[in-house]
């Protein structure tokens, strides 16, 4: 309940209560500011006359990260933060890492058909099984109501929601906003076109669903042309009417997206005329790795595809080694010249 004149009271309050205690090596941390209308009046003093000791965090559907650099004026570090990564995930599950124990390696394998399946944002990990799905379908409805329908004053809730779940569904594929629209027009729901691709811009910003671009050397074809989408989380997505877990290989391909975008800043897919490779990394402008995700190599002709797809794209990249990210299979294929490693995805993320 307190109002920007009245913010002064933290700092005379601490002075009072440790007068031998420094302002300027205090550490300040405020959650939810935006509740305070001028906040950043006051957080700009502090950090120019106080202290530069300063961490905000607020909710997404009052204030985005870019809002917060805006309204501090270039005084700020932006960090992203995802749910877990699979090693976090251990870390949390307190399962020891080592590669070469048959007791922690089975934990770990058990770990990884868990995280493929529940996700991990970090207040579901230790829910019984009845509280996790409601747990995460809350989340769900909090992204709908108040972060989308809230924030951008949207009204048509019922496209909305048809469109978040649309989006859901469509996990590690290509999007198409244009069949969405006409799956809505045939379902008597009348909506703008320009309004879905609001959506989609929308939910990426509340981090509900990020995009991967294709890559392409027209930086205008790359921002505007084809995109999949992911999911932020994997358990979400089970949550929801369209399930991950009907599909492990789903689950493993959103899995790797995200520990790819926790580690780099540019990650795309590659397609040519006739194969397709999941992902591929760009550091300082050049490719650095192509990466495949599938979550069995035992069928010949997906083992053919998946093969063929990593090859094109360490080929036209000038790659000497490719990876193809499986569930359990490991092994190593030369295939024209280039070395291929089959790696399980908790080896290759561990």
């Amino acid at each position: 309940e307190l109002n920007i004149d009245e913010l002064d009271l933290i700092l005379q309050s601490f002075s009072e209560l440790y007068p031998e205690q420094s302002l300027s090596e205090c550490y300040f941390f405020f959650d939810e500011i935006q509740n305070i209308i001028g906040w950043e009046k006051f957080v700009r003093r502090v950090y120019d006359t106080i202290s530069k000791n300063i961490f905000i965090t607020g909710s997404n559907s009052k204030l985005l990260s870019s809002e917060i650099a805006t309204s501090l004026r270039g005084r700020t570090l932006s960090y992203e933060v995802f749910p877990l990564s699979f090693s976090e995930y251990l870390s949390f599950k307190d399962i020891k890492v080592d590669l070469y124990s048959s007791k922690s390696l089975a934990h770990i394998k058990n770990a990884q058909s868990k995280f493929l399946k529940d996700g991990a944002f970090p207040e579901t990990l230790f829910l019984d099984e009845q509280y996790k799905n409601k747990t995460l379908q809350e989340y769900f409805n909090v992204l709908l109501y108040k972060d989308l329908a809230e924030r951008y004053n949207i009204t048509n809730t019922v496209a909305l929601k048809f469109f978040l779940k649309r989006i859901i569904a469509s996990s590690t594929k290509q999007i198409s906003i244009n069949k969405i629209y006409n799956e809505l027009k045939s379902s008597g729901i009348k909506i703008g076109k320009n309004t879905l691709y609001d959506f989609l811009e929308y939910v990426q910003n509340i981090y509900l669903s990020l995009t991967l671009h294709r890559h392409d050397k027209s930086l205008v074809n790359k921002e505007l042309g084809e995109k999949k989408i992911y999911s932020i989380d994997i358990g979400l997505n089970n949550a929801t009417e369209f399930k991950f877990s009907d599909d492990i290989g789903k689950s493993l391909e959103n899995a790797v997206f995200l520990e790819l975008k926790r580690s780099y800043d540019e990650v795309f897919y590659y397609r040519d005329a006739t194969s397709e490779c999941d992902f591929i990394v760009n550091e300082k402008n050049k490719i650095t790795q192509a990466i495949q995700v599938t979550y069995d190599m035992s069928d010949e002709d997906t083992r053919n595809r998946e093969i063929k797809g990593l090859i094109n794209a360490c080929m036209n990249f000038k790659l000497t080694t490719g990876v193809i990210v499986t569930y359990d299979s490991e092994d190593e294929i030369i295939h024209d010249g280039i070395t291929i490693e089959l790696i399980p995805f908790y080896k290759w993320k561990l």
